[in-house]
């Protein structure tokens, strides 16, 4: 590994990647994991490779692994997440620093999700944004989910007349990974891959996990909700492609597809946009720009004040 110049100075992780700039996830099994300065080192019997930590959105721990204090102490650094992956499928452990300071978005989150209307208007907003060929102005919940289940029905037998697969219908034992057939195996990979690219944009944008508008009672709400987002348009072929080529370590394969695709479309990008414009209408004005590193204290009339100030030469103290 090449060294840097001496004039050069040292980035930190924080600085190098925007989360929109990272790679959607990054795979890794049987090895050891370990930190050599910024980059994370994934050693096996074949030798060592050196991952920037700052370009990776999420990593996904598969049999086999051990992570030093070290490696898990640069992740949380630049709010990288990781996630344990195991023979019954991907399950959220973990999570890095939000690479945001603000509390912005997730005001607004929490402001758009105690009221009941607002709340309904972000779920509709979601369904448009996953169908935009449809109007769910006026629908309420039930017709949401409704519309939303057909659509998905009606997605699956597309995409098997379209790969060939023989569909059966959605069915998945949880914790009972390979009971499934091929199909099934592929559209859950995705799916939990998917989760996981949701909780690392969900993460490093400072919003609240268990706030959701579709999804409820749940810490991991508001991820599902957005992972849904990308359901149909690109989890779902994906799945369909790998089960076609072959019924042979389908998770893997499919992993390694959905992989290629999220990057190629740039979905991480994209998943910051939507996340942005479904709560921006409910964000504070703010003449700050949303990264600074600020805080305030609040006071009457939703007015904020500058902390670190004593007030108590400015107003009258009540004890």
């Amino acid at each position: 590994m090449t060294s840097r110049p001496a004039a050069r100075p040292t980035s930190t992780p924080r600085q190098l990647a925007r989360i929109a700039d990272r790679l959607s996830f990054v795979y890794l099994e049987r090895c050891t994991i370990h930190r050599d300065a910024n980059a994370l080192t994934a050693e096996d019997t074949e030798g060592t490779r050196h991952i920037p930590s700052a370009t990776i959105g999420t990593l996904l721990l598969g049999p086999g692994t051990r992570v030093t204090h070290q490696a898990m102490a640069v992740l949380g650094e630049c709010g990288a997440n990781v996630v344990w992956v195991g023979e019954n499928g991907v399950r959220f452990y973990a999570t890095g620093n939000a690479l945001t300071r603000s509390s912005r978005l997730i005001e607004a989150q929490a402001a758009a999700w105690a009221n009941r209307r607002s709340r309904i208007a972000v779920a509709r907003e979601m369904y448009r944004l996953r169908f935009p060929d449809e109007d769910p102005s006026g629908l309420m919940r039930r017709e949401l989910l409704g519309c939303e289940g057909q659509r998905v029905r009606e997605c699956y037998a597309k995409e098997a007349t379209r790969t060939g697969v023989a569909w059966r219908g959605r069915r998945y034992t949880p914790g009972d990974f390979a009971s499934s057939d091929a199909p099934n195996q592929a559209v859950t990979a995705a799916a939990q891959c998917m989760y996981g690219v949701a909780q690392a944009v969900t993460a490093a944008l400072g919003c609240a996990p268990g706030l959701g508008f579709v999804h409820s009672g749940h810490i991991q709400s508001f991820v599902l909700d957005i992972a849904d987002l990308y359901k149909t348009e690109i989890a779902i072929p994906v799945a369909f492609e790998v089960a076609a080529e072959d019924e042979i370590d389908v998770g893997p394969r499919t992993r390694r597809a959905l992989r290629d695709v999220i990057n190629k479309r740039k979905l991480l990008d994209r998943c910051v946009t939507d996340i942005q414009s479904l709560l921006g209408p409910y964000a504070p004005e703010r003449s700050p720009d949303d990264e600074a590193d600020r805080v305030a204290l609040q006071s009457d009339g939703d007015a904020e004040l500058a902390a670190g100030v004593n007030y108590a030469d400015e107003a009258t103290v009540i004890w």
